[in-house]
């Protein structure tokens, strides 16, 4: 596709960012359009470094907002669609989720018909397909396999009806007489330098004196460094590109995983972390069904109190299943497909990801001996 546009929402995220970087080396690229609702100055001059190789646009918007998503497709060729509000606690109001996550999903692809854009990628998430019992264990599952949510919590339940949205739009008519083609991008739980999500372990372990909590012992999963993830996006848009690739690829759906050790999140936590002294705590926990039992009695809890005060629970139903089931999955389906192999290996994505640990670790001290002066 000679002279192509590729918009990418979401382009101030973890996943976004790296998306972009990526997209930077791709063949006959013309502009990369980045869309965010807000964009951090250090990431504002690290896009502006890159302006030397293409041209790319900063687009600061809502999702939600009609008029900037048709700006924002306008003459795009390629949508990379991974803007989304990521929420294991429901700490968000459901509505707000469900407004980001599906309703701005659905505003795209009407906007995406509108501008005649051909190709849409979305960014799901391995919670549409469960796991939605401790009790169940899936090793090594495929697409074959049918998966799906049944949690009502709104991340799950909001990204699962964006992603069929999505897939059912793929061979829609465009405006401009063309045909929609989509597939949907299932990660495994994303880690590497930026992830939010690994930092508050690491903050809350270096305020408990290098100990990191354990809440996830009875896990094993199959973590994907961020780089592999936005590398299967490049190879997913080249292949709907790809006139020959498109009609398989259309309407489909691929789970994303590399070769990162099959482990417990906890594991995973120390085994990028032990090289700066964090060890794992000792303490005996709680038998797993008692604390899927507590969790209940607090959501129970919450729900009484509601109507006069909002208590958070410390943790759910959901977030128990979640961080305690067996739940693994191939990339062969992304390897056939896509041509998807891992941009980098186990080792890489480790090394990278522990020196980012160890940045954090040096400010936390470096902001310890500004405390002491």
């Amino acid at each position: 596709m000679a002279g192509w546009i590729c918009l990418v929402t979401g382009a101030g995220g973890f996943l976004g960012q790296r998306i972009v970087r990526l997209l930077v080396e791709e063949k006959d690229l013309q502009e990369i359009r980045a869309l965010d609702k807000v964009f951090s100055p250090e990431l504002r001059e690290e896009f502006s470094k890159l302006q030397s190789k293409i041209k790319l646009t900063i687009l600061e918007g809502d999702i939600l907002d009609e008029q900037c998503l048709k700006k924002a497709c306008q003459d795009t060729s390629v949508i990379i669609h991974t803007a989304c509000i990521i929420d294991f606690m429901d700490v968000v109001h459901r509505e707000t989720i469900m407004n980001v996550n599906l309703k701005g999903t659905q505003l795209l692809l009407e906007a995406c018909v509108q501008a005649s854009v051909p190709i849409f990628i979305y960014t799901s998430t391995i919670e549409v397909a469960g796991p939605n019992s401790y009790r169940e264990i899936i090793q090594n599952g495929h697409e074959d396999e049918h998966l799906e949510s049944t949690w009502s919590a709104s991340y799950p339940y909001s990204k699962k009806l964006a992603e069929k949205a999505v897939l059912a739009a793929n061979g829609w008519a465009l405006k401009n007489g063309g045909t929609l083609h989509t597939c949907a991008l299932r990660p495994m739980y994303i880690y590497g330098e930026g992830s939010i999500f690994l930092y508050n372990h690491i903050y809350k372990a270096l305020r408990n004196n290098g100990i990191i909590k354990q809440s996830s012992k009875f896990s094993i999963a199959n973590p994907v460094y961020v780089g592999n993830v936005a590398w299967a996006h490049i190879l997913a848009s080249r292949a709907l590109q790809d006139p020959k690739k498109a009609p398989r690829v259309g309407g489909q759906f691929y789970y994303i995983s590399d070769d990162t050790p099959h482990q417990s999140y906890d594991n995973l936590n120390y085994s990028l972390s032990k090289e700066w002294g964090f060890s794992l705590e000792s303490r005996m926990s709680l038998p797993l069904f008692l604390e899927y039992w507590l969790a209940f009695l607090l959501e129970i809890v919450s729900f009484l109190l509601s109507p006069i005060y909002k208590y958070q629970p410390p943790f759910n139903r959901h977030m128990v299943t979640l961080l305690n089931s067996v739940f693994t999955f191939s990339y062969k389906k992304a390897q056939r497909d896509l041509g998807y192999e891992p941009l980098f290996s186990w080792e890489e994505a480790k090394q990278k990801t522990m020196e980012w640990i160890g940045s954090i670790v040096k400010e936390h001290k470096k902001s310890l001996k500004t405390k002491t002066h």
